[in-house]
């Protein structure tokens, strides 16, 4: 079965101010790298809008509709000093969302055997009623909701490998032994979360934090060690991925010094356990990756290693 792709022109719309590293050209560049011939046998779909009700599957409705009454009809309007709304925000932040809907909708059903989805803005630093780290709705959690209720799945898994620690997606299934969330990141750096300490009311929060200057051995062998037999053990029925690409070693926000290859690495070791447990089904949502080379560079390697050409 093919792989899918899922992106829509709405997520340049979501403007950031001048110099912010969340910005349109990070789709640009994605969509480029996909030209390549490569790719030509991915099946490209637009991203849907999610509905506001499938929103608050994760978040409160009063969240939701703040943020929908917030988005200005022209300048910005910020929520933190990171993180604003722009007048093309709010349909970006809904596909963005729908994009993990739909994706969820076609892997689970059988469609496509994974999917990724190159939107923004990103979600997994937004906790259940606040939105913050260029982030409103938190697109993963969303997906591992809807997969529950919508499909059935009794456990998903959700692993993060951006730089920065998901403190959102944390928060939100701290409490929730049938989400598992696994997280490699940066430490010390934004937001200050991901202690190894910090392990959920179930254990089922998995941090393997890493240090400025490491790099592919250390990688590896915290997801060997730490990272992948949890999520073995947790059978998951869904694993959906938190895919920041800001670990690279070309990003300026972090200082964790991997390459292309580990990602696609990562990628295949997550396949191999969704194989055994989970009929394949793989979820792949993109979070960070502010270096536009990196960025498009460590996606290719990702999504050829979705399509089994890694």
């Amino acid at each position: 079965m093919p792989t899918l792709y899922l992106c829509h022109p709405a997520a340049l719309d979501h403007a950031t101010p001048l110099g912010h590293p969340e910005r349109p050209d990070r789709i640009r560049v994605i969509e480029r790298a996909l030209e390549d011939e490569k790719f030509m046998t991915l099946v490209r779909e637009q991203a849907p809008c999610a509905e506001l009700d499938t929103i608050a599957l994760v978040h409160p409705r009063r969240y939701v509709d703040a943020i929908v009454e917030a988005a200005p009809q022209d300048g910005l309007v910020a929520i933190d000093s990171d993180t604003v709304l722009s007048p093309g925000t709010l349909e970006a932040a809904l596909r963005s969302a729908g994009a993990a809907v739909q994706a969820v909708d076609e892997v689970m059903a059988g469609t496509v055997s994974n999917a990724f989805a190159a939107m923004r803005p990103p979600g997994h630093h937004a906790e259940r009623a606040q939105a913050m780290g260029f982030c409103f709705f938190n697109n993963a959690a969303i997906a591992a909701r809807f997969a529950q209720s919508r499909h059935g799945a009794e456990r998903v898994a959700i692993v993060d490998w951006d730089v920065h620690h998901g403190n959102g997606t944390q928060d939100i299934f701290w409490e929730d032994g049938s989400v598992l969330y696994a997280s490699t990141h940066e430490m010390p750096l934004y937001p200050g979360t991901g202690a190894l300490s910090e392990r959920g009311e179930h254990d089922t929060i998995v941090n393997a934090p890493l240090s400025a200057g490491d790099g592919s051995d250390v990688f590896r062998e915290a997801l060997k060690t730490r990272v992948l037999p949890r999520i073995e053990a947790f059978r998951p029925d869904l694993i959906v991925i938190s895919a920041g690409f800001d670990a690279h070693w070309r990003d300026p926000l972090g200082n964790v010094m991997l390459t292309e290859a580990d990602f696609s690495w990562a990628t295949l070791q997550l396949m191999e356990i969704a194989e055994r447990h989970a009929k394949g089904r793989v979820v792949s949502l993109l979070e960070g990756g502010y270096d536009l080379e990196g960025l498009s560079r460590s996606v290719a390697a990702h999504v050829q290693a979705l399509m089994g050409q890694a």
